[in-house]
């Protein structure tokens, strides 16, 4: 139980790493087993963690011995328990959907899937920045070749795209450590949040220079405009699967600057105090904006989700922007709704363009679906959870987020743009279903596939996520607000995690 803590990092290691040994390299359905086994050991292993975190508290986990800030740590707290639960969750309905045959496109999709789930977490359990900058370089390298899985010239456009965008992110993100390292004398998250308040003139001007790369660095994960070009066309280009597990991409970039920028350079930062808030305000109401229009003109279920994703990310920034302890709180229970509501409608747009011939999931007349009842179902539940109206979890995380504006001015912006938002969503939902379910002619395609049990599985899985959390709001509410106090206060974020260091 000691080792619980590096768990999430080591299980995706360790079976990434079997399934590229033969004769599991060259059996498919050998990996398969594999990453069913690997998935549910991830997901035990998760949820005992966040139990252990909620009884126990924090637990800091010194690699090699070593303790912060000389060596390595990761930091089990609320935070990134719950996100590191959420991946897991994540992984294992995606991966019971890939193995309906979505991971015979090509070669290695399981070990790179693990692989990625091991960056994921990584970057969620890391104490130290640089230890983020290798776990995000984990994750993107993975990420390269799941994108361009199953192949095309599409894939491969938008894969360079990406490739090309996070490589200059990866070397703004060394610019401003080096810049950091140089003016703190340490990288440990902890550390650097008790140093920085010292720090003054000149030196201080090099730290702000430093933070403010790294916020464009993050903001670039995070899909920030104006740096968000790139994900529509990337989410819509890739395997069902891999969009899906995408979702929680964006919410990496998300979390590092909940992170850093409430930690490090928060209320007790002195000179640099809140100094990414400026920035995030207007960005984070503008990136809302921006991807209501892109939901509004969709021409597809796989583009409308993507641009849903920027509009969550938009949210969560905003609630950044706010940066309270009820924003906070607002958004990890926000956070968790739109990953798991996102990545079910990636799922589930992968299902219907199979039933639909030629037409795929375009908002065109069609033929009619193979199982439109059940799909019909799985649409109805997933545009209330996306769109935001009760009695699902985007209602609640809505309400939420609205509720922890402070001030007026606060009100009179995030209020209306959110509402815009689920108004956008609620229009083109409705567009496509009309189109998608009514307006069809002729008989089903030839070629339709119905969907497979472990794809329904999958699908189930995420979107019976949102009326759960719904269901347990009381104490998910509770959990996150006590996880946002945690994050907030500097004597639990800072303090507590370095050994013989007093306030």
């Amino acid at each position: 139980m000691q080792h619980l803590s590096i768990f999430p990092i080591l299980i995706p290691l360790l079976f990434g790493a079997i399934m590229l040994l033969p004769p599991i390299s060259r059996d498919i359905s050998s990996q398969r087993i594999s990453s069913i086994v690997g998935t549910l050991f991830l997901l035990a292993s998760s949820a005992i963690l966040l139990f252990k975190v909620d009884n126990e508290g924090v637990q800091l986990y010194a690699l090699g011995g070593w303790q912060a800030p000389f060596g390595i740590a990761l930091v089990a707290d609320r935070i990134s328990s719950l996100l590191v639960l959420l991946t897991s969750f994540l992984a294992f309905a995606v991966m019971l959907y890939s193995v309906s045959g979505k991971d015979k496109g090509g070669a290695y999709f399981h070990p790179l899937f693990m692989f990625q789930i091991m960056g994921i977490n990584g970057a969620f359990l890391t104490g130290d920045i640089f230890n983020l900058f290798v776990f995000f370089e984990v994750l993107l390298i993975a990420s390269y070749a799941l994108l361009i899985h199953a192949g095309g010239k599409q894939k491969t456009q938008a894969a360079m795209h990406y490739v090309i965008l996070n490589l200059v992110g990866s070397s703004l993100f060394l610019f401003g450590l080096g810049i950091l390292y140089g003016t703190l004398g340490t990288l440990n998250m902890a550390d650097m949040a008790i140093k920085v308040g010292q720090l003054e003139g000149e030196t201080a001007t090099l730290a702000k220079t430093g933070a403010l790369l790294l916020l464009v660095v993050f903001g670039l994960k995070a899909a920030m405009l104006p740096m968000h070009f790139w994900l529509p066309k990337t989410y819509a280009s890739a395997s069902a699967p891999v969009a899906a597990l995408f979702a929680i991409m964006t919410k990496v970039g998300i979390y590092s600057i909940f992170r850093v920028y409430t930690v490090i350079f928060g209320e007790h930062a002195g000179e640099l105090a809140n100094i990414a808030t400026p920035w995030l305000w207007p960005l984070a109401l503008l990136t809302i904006l921006i991807g209501s229009i892109g939901v509004f003109a969709s021409p597809n279920i796989r583009i409308m989700s993507a641009n849903l994703v920027i509009v969550s990310s938009g949210s969560l920034l905003a609630c950044a922007a706010i940066n309270s302890e009820a924003a906070t709180s607002a958004a990890l229970y926000y956070m968790v709704h739109s990953t798991l509501a996102s990545a079910g409608l990636f799922l589930l747009a992968d299902v219907m363009a199979r039933q639909r011939g030629k037409a795929e999931d375009r908002f065109v007349h069609s033929r009619p679906f193979v199982q439109p009842k059940l799909l019909g179902v799985a649409f109805a539940i997933s545009a209330l959870a996306l769109i935001g109206m009760p009695p699902l979890s985007g209602f609640v995380g809505k309400i939420m987020i609205l509720q922890a504006t402070q001030s007026t001015a606060q009100t009179m912006w995030v209020w209306p743009l959110i509402l815009v938002g689920s108004l956008a969503a609620l229009v083109t939902f409705s567009r496509a279903g009309t189109t998608l379910f009514w307006r069809h002619n002729g008989s089903t395609s030839s070629d339709a596939e119905p969907a497979k049990p472990t794809e329904i599985a999958g699908i189930g899985l995420l979107l019976l996520a949102s009326p759960t959390l719904v269901l347990f709001g009381g104490e998910i509410s509770e959990f996150t607000q006590q996880a946002a106090y945690y994050l907030h206060d500097i004597q639990s974020s800072a303090y507590d995690l370095l050994p013989g260091v007093t306030r």
